[in-house]
């Protein structure tokens, strides 16, 4: 990247040339207070001779901030490059009014100050004939009025030099970057050398405003489409969408909030938009991302998956992108991506917020451009995918913590989806039982069905995993039961040894984050107080507070007032070599809840 700077650098020294020679009253190199003819000849200067210098000058526009911090950046240069009492830039925007201006120190108002310095009759004829305006003395040269002059302070005891030089975009005068300084015998020697150093400075800046408003238009775009999308949801309650109602297989519930992201799911499948599924673990965000995919025109097409959590970095990149044979160790054979085996389908990623803030920009690169490279290749690959996202993270929180990157939530969250947790849905928990233990049935061999009581424990239970946690429970119980008709004494909670009930418990003691509903919480709900869905219309587990403790050799993360959470937890891991799966089973955990409860209290693991 530094090679290509150098090489901008000189191709912009090139164009300073041409330049110099129909620039604006370019003068004579001579200085006015000089009596002898021994000074007229102004010094040979090359700019080859300060490359360095202005290789440090052209990193300043590739600065990752602001364009006012970026562009202030570069004019607090400008002092270690030419003399320089005033240094400003200007730009206008597309219909060419001034819509910027940033001097060296800029801060947050100080762009009237800025424009104070300002010569506009000046800049003017600059933008007008996007050519450079030099001037030894402004007050000798016509193009600078007496408002311009008492503007940049020339007077008889005091002489000015003004060099001003545009900004361009493509071929459009986009702004003028200008500098002003007190005339002296070496700063009149100087001007042609400072022309040609301001118009490769002018060159790079023009790149960076470019880029920037590129940017800025995708962002733009990208927010009108949701503000569409959000609209044609909104009019999902007119007359003549009433009583509708889109039928999904495998996602079971009549519930409103159910009913309600079904309506959305099938006006999201009508576009190719990126849709993001925001909710928590457990609610079957991979069975609505299939139905997107189902309902839309791509449903003939192939339907990928991958778990963005689940895999390396190293291997994440290869098993989207694919690799070429010998691109790596194990790389006996070409192999496809997944974007590959997705083209002209969907594909879908799971758990997006948890992937590197490194692995964030190349995929930006490809959703954005719909292309990529395979591993070990130069290759440029082209596809046609639409992509599906998820995660059960707050991803606005992420973003302002700086660990996922602004432009990527801007390019998957053109559609957020919110699926609903079970709490939220708790008239759905009779049928998805049925429909749990039918499929146990099926593969068993079995006739089990369900008491009323065994109706009423589940009903009046948490679930804070969700789905998973219910279906869980109906195979667990209609495993362990005696007879073919479960009852309440067939259920863990009936007897104390409830994982979800000692789960509530424990986060019953803890203080609860709010939960947006735009924004579901990073966190489990099962380690969030009971304040996270303990409302009127959800009971609380039917257990008291002995019969909750579990048994010494599978202890909870429950506290007995000797050890803290934190250190029962490290303890565990210790004892389990610091393999998270055999802690969970020591805990009576699910491999992901130990994940949760190691990042919530921020505990390391350590590599044995």
């Amino acid at each position: 990247m530094d090679d290509h700077m150098q090489h901008d650098a000189r191709n912009s020294e090139q164009s300073a040339r041409q330049i110099s020679s129909r620039c604006i009253s370019l003068p004579k190199m001579k200085s006015p207070n000089s009596k002898s003819e021994t000074n007229h000849v102004a010094p040979s200067v090359q700019l080859h001779e300060r490359a360095s210098d202005i290789f440090e000058a052209s990193k300043a526009p590739a600065a990752a901030s602001g364009l006012e911090a970026t562009l202030a950046n570069v004019l607090d240069l400008l002092p270690s490059l030419v003399q320089v009492r005033h240094g400003i830039i200007s730009l206008s925007d597309r219909s060419g009014i001034p819509d910027m201006t940033v001097g060296a120190g800029w801060s947050e108002g100080s762009d009237e100050r800025c424009r104070k310095h300002l010569p506009r009759g000046a800049i003017d004829q600059i933008m007008t004939t996007g050519m450079a305006l030099v001037a030894e003395n402004i007050a000798l040269e016509p193009a600078f009025n007496a408002t311009d002059k008492d503007v940049l302070g020339a007077s008889e005891t005091m002489e000015v030099s003004f060099i001003g030089v545009p900004i361009r975009v493509d071929a459009n005068v986009v702004g003028t970057l200008t500098i002003d300084r007190i005339l002296d015998n070496k700063s009149g020697s100087l001007l042609e050398y400072d022309l040609r150093l301001l118009t490769i400075i002018a060159n790079l800046v023009g790149q960076t405003v470019k880029l920037h408003r590129l940017f800025a238009s995708d962002r733009e775009r990208l927010m009108a489409e949701k503000i569409r999308m959000q609209k044609q949801f909104g009019e999902l309650r007119q007359p003549g969408h009433e009583g509708k109602r889109a039928h999904v297989k495998g996602i079971i519930g009549d519930s409103p909030a159910l009913r309600g992201l079904l309506e959305k799911v099938a006006l999201a499948a009508r576009s190719n938009s990126t849709v993001l599924l925001r909710g928590e673990s457990g609610t079957g965000k991979e069975l609505v991302a299939k139905a997107v995919h189902e309902l839309s025109g791509r449903a003939k097409r192939p339907f990928i998956k991958l778990n963005c959590a689940a895999l390396p970095e190293t291997v994440l990149e290869s098993e989207l992108f694919g690799h070429e044979k010998g691109a790596f160790t194990s790389a006996f054979n070409s192999r496809k991506g997944r974007f590959e085996l997705a083209d002209k389908g969907t594909l879908f990623l799971d758990e997006i917020g948890e992937i590197s803030a490194s692995f964030q920009a190349k995929l930006l690169r490809v959703l954005q451009e719909q292309e990529f490279e395979r591993v070990g290749s130069n290759q440029t690959i082209k596809v046609d995918v639409r992509v599906i996202a998820a995660t059960n993270r707050n991803l606005e929180d992420a973003v302002a913590r700086n660990e996922f990157r602004a432009d990527l939530y801007y390019r998957i969250s053109v559609v957020p989806l919110l699926v609903p947790p079970l709490r939220e849905r708790r008239g759905d928990i009779p049928l998805l039982a049925a429909e749990f233990l039918k499929n146990f049935n099926n593969e068993n061999g079995r006739m089990m069905v369900f008491d009323a009581s065994a109706t009423e424990v589940l009903m009046n239970c948490a679930f804070p995993g969700n789905v998973r946690e219910l279906e869980n429970c109906v195979q667990r119980t209609a495993t362990l039961a005696a007879g073919t008709s479960i009852v309440r004494s067939d259920f863990d909670c009936s007897h104390g040894r409830c994982l979800s009930a000692m789960l509530w418990k424990h986060a019953s003691t803890e203080t609860s984050p709010k939960f947006e509903a735009i924004a579901p919480s990073p966190l489990n709900p099962a380690m969030k107080s009971s304040g996270a869905f303990a409302s009127p219309a959800v009971a609380t587990p039917p257990v008291d507070s002995e019969q909750a403790l579990p048994a010494p050799d599978r202890i909870g993360l429950v506290s007995d007032g000797k050890l803290t959470d934190r250190e029962r937890l490290i303890a565990t891991m210790e004892r389990s070599g610091w393999v998270q799966a055999k802690a969970a089973r020591l805990l009576g955990l699910t491999p992901r809840q130990i994940g949760y409860a190691l990042r919530k209290y921020g505990i390391e693991i350590k590599c044995l």
